[in-house]
Order: structure tokens, then sequence, then C-alpha cells
């Protein structure tokens, strides 16, 4: 990438920037001291891919729960579309990760190389010491940035003290090793050499956007009605007749992070970051211009667009809404499968009597120790020639294996037998139906 290239961000304070810069920080901080959180013993928030498990503080979800993944994913897609709809891509500009990271990594090149200005002459000079000195310094912060991102990214997957402690001791197993050096390549290089590119060419929200957006949609917009035309004058000097009240400073060029000019108009490329809006009203205050030159706004104040697609919005995040409260009051806490003995289909035992065996799979999806107790509902004829009572481990899939004998006088081809699997805490039980079979023939 050329000097010509590269986008020198310029820094800027202002509103829509503190409120920015607030939100940064909380989603930042979030996301780093998540991991350090500590329920009943164990890490709060834990993806195990290992035992295909992710703890949720008091609940553990499992591929049986992958209903509840897809619903939160749905409600939250259904809730940017809704948000897009309304203030276009707010999500860019305040939350988006590429966009805070960016601009994180454009901190420690303004503190290393110093303004945007001399960022640049410096990019145009040829290499001697001090411009060695200072990329290196600043390649070196963002190495370290991307490594301790990478690692907290990890500790999602890992538990956070363990991956901390065997990485700093030099203990960590070279696949953890290979993955947090791989998140920590691609932040690198994401957040510190593509960085707008990602938004402009690789992230496809940029592109559906336009789908969404219409005449009641608040973007970033400049008013050209009053703007126009350009031209820059000194503040001591009034306006001459037909000039407009922008100055033609280009600050909102400047410290735009995908390097547009708002002044031509509504562009895909733009994340509504509000950072031209914040330059723009400093330059007014300058002049003694009105504030709002370049603003949020929207092309019509009229709510009948609003009325019409946005309540489809709102009734389906309404809907997902109600679908996970749902299912969160009809989720079993245990799972249970029931499989036949492929070995025999029967078989006579020591009382004389014939047995069928069957297999019972039992997930126990709390984080506490369980005890069970299964039994055949309503059929004095048939008995469970072992313990019927088991306990099984917070996330345990135990298997337990289920002889059941026909004690009555006349035997069966097959028929239905139910068992019940009963939590002795709590009295949830969940039946389970399979085929008992005494041979062919009659008996």
């Amino acid at each position: 990438m050329t000097s010509s290239d590269k986008i020198y961000i310029r820094e800027q304070f202002g509103k829509f920037q503190r409120i920015r810069r607030w939100l940064n920080f909380v989603l930042v901080a979030g996301f780093l001291l998540l991991p350090f959180i500590r329920h009943n013993g164990a890490q709060a928030i834990l993806i195990d891919v290992a035992t295909q498990r992710i703890d949720l503080f008091h609940f553990s979800l499992f591929p049986q729960d992958l209903m509840i993944i897809a619903l939160i994913f749905i409600l939250a897609a259904f809730t940017l579309f809704f948000v897009s709809k309304r203030y276009g891509r707010v999500w860019c500009g305040y939350a988006c990760p590429q966009t805070i990271w960016t601009l994180m990594f454009n901190w420690v090149e303004r503190r290393v190389e110093g303004s945007h200005h001399q960022s640049k002459a410096m990019d145009n000079q040829s290499w001697n010491r001090k411009k060695l000195a200072k990329k290196i310094t600043k390649h070196t912060l963002w190495l370290m940035l991307s490594l301790f991102t990478s690692l907290t990214f990890m500790s999602y997957f890992e538990p956070a003290r363990v991956l901390y402690s065997d990485f700093f001791t030099a203990d960590i197993s070279p696949v953890i090793a290979g993955w947090v050096l791989f998140f920590a390549v691609c932040t690198y290089i994401n957040a510190g050499w593509l960085r707008e590119k990602m938004c402009q060419h690789a992230c496809p929200y940029s592109r559906f956007q336009s789908a969404m957006l219409d005449v009641t949609t608040k973007l970033v917009a400049y008013d050209a009605s009053r703007g126009e035309s350009r031209g820059p004058r000194k503040r001591t000097v009034a306006k001459s007749e037909g000039q407009g009240d922008c100055v033609d400073c280009n600050l909102c060029v400047q410290v735009c992070p995908v390097g547009i000019d708002i002044r031509e108009g509504l562009q895909y490329e733009c994340i509504n970051c509000g950072l031209c809006v914040d330059a723009c009203d400093e330059t007014m205050v300058k002049f003694n211009y009105p504030k709002g030159l370049i603003r949020y706004t929207k092309q019509s104040t009229s709510e009948v667009s609003f009325n019409r697609a946005n309540l489809g919005y709102a009734l389906l995040i309404l809907a997902t809404g109600v679908s996970i409260i749902v299912w969160g009051l009809n989720r079993q806490s245990f799972e249970v499968n029931l499989l036949r003995d492929r070995q025999a289909l029967y078989r006579v035992n020591t009382s004389g009597h014939i047995e069928n065996t069957f297999l019972l799979k039992t997930l126990n999806k709390t984080q506490h120790l369980k005890k069970y107790a299964v039994l055949l509902s309503d059929d004095a004829d048939f008995t469970i020639e072992t313990r019927t009572e088991f306990q099984v481990q917070p996330g345990e899939y135990l298997m337990t294996p289920l002889p059941v004998s026909f004690s009555g006088i006349e035997y069966p081809e097959k028929q239905i037998i139910e068992f019940v699997v009963e939590d002795l805490q709590t009295g949830e039980a969940i039946t389970k139906h399979s085929t008992f079979y005494a041979g062919p023939g009659a008996w």
C-alpha cells in the first residue's frame, strides 16, 4: 500500500465521538472482562468445542439446543434491520469490531507518528533512523494489541486463567498456540492494513443496506442548499454574495475512516459514524455559522413509510422474542435417548424369562450433579432387571444398559412398552417408547 492509497485518519473530538468512545469503552471492557467472571466456581461464559457445550452462567447449551442459538441470531438480525431502517449503518459506525479496532490502531499510529499530516509526510520520506524507529514501535504495539485481542478471543473457548497462565509460561499446547497466532495475524491485517477495505469490499452489510433505506432513514448528510457554493475564506471576512456556509476545509474528508467526501451525496461506503458531523460543527463554530451543515437527517418527516416497513420488523422481533421465552420456559434440563441392543432381538435369562436389553442415554444439561430414576409405566408383567436409580455428572452423557424381562403367562410376539425417566430432585420427567420382542410365533 502506497501513501497515496492509504487513508490517513485525522483524529476528531466532539459530541458524537464522545458517544462512540464511551460505547466502545463499554463494549471493549465487556469483551476483555467477561471471560474472567466466575459462576458456581467455573468460568461463566465458555464455549467448549471438544465437548460441544456452551456455558452461559446458569445455562449450559448443547447441540440439542441449537434452536435457541438460531433464534438469538434471528433476533439479532431483525433488530439490526430495524435499526438500519431507522438510522442507517450506525452499527458499523459505533459498535462494529472492525471500526472499533481500526480506530484503536489509528489512535496508536497518531501517538507514535504524530498527526495525519506528519504521518503522511514521513511515509513519503526516504528511510532513516527516526522513520525506522517509529515504524518498528508502531508495528510492535500493533502486534502486541493484536496478540492481546487474540488471547482474549480464545479465552471464550479455553478457560481464561489456564490460557493466560500456559501462554506466559510457554506451556501452551501447539493447537491453541496456532489458533492464538492465527487470530492475532487476522487482527493485525484487518485493523492495521485492510481497515476500510473490509467495509468497502468484504462486508456484505454495506452492499445490501441500500435495500433497507428510504426517505425516513436518518443518515449523515450534507446540506447542499446551505453549503453551496463552497469556497475557502478567512474567519474575519464576511461571506461574499452567493457563497454558501461550506468553507471547503476538507476536514470532513480527513476524519472519515473510509475516505469518502460526504458532500458528494449518499454513498454505500458511509458508516454513519458522525466523525464528519463533529468536524464540520467545529468549523462552523469557528466561523460563527450555525451548526448542522453536515448532520444526521432524513429526507422526509413522514412516518407513513415507518408504519408500513418497520411494523413488519417490529412484529418479527416480537415473535422471535416470544419464541425465545417460550423455548426457555419449556426447555428440559436433561435429554434422554433410548436404543435397543443390536446384538440380540431377545434372549432367555437365568430365571427362564424372555429378556430384551435397551440402552438408555441420559444427558445432564445442568451444571449440578443430578439423580434420575427410570421405571416402566403401567405394566406389571415387565420388570427392569437392574438398578433403576443413577447419578449423572454435569454435562455428562451417561449410557445405562436396561435389561427388561417379561414374567407374564402369555408371551406376545411384540409389544410397545413405555419408559419414564424422572429427575428425582425436580420431578421433571421424560417418556420414551420402544418395542419388546418375545420372538416369532406363539408362546
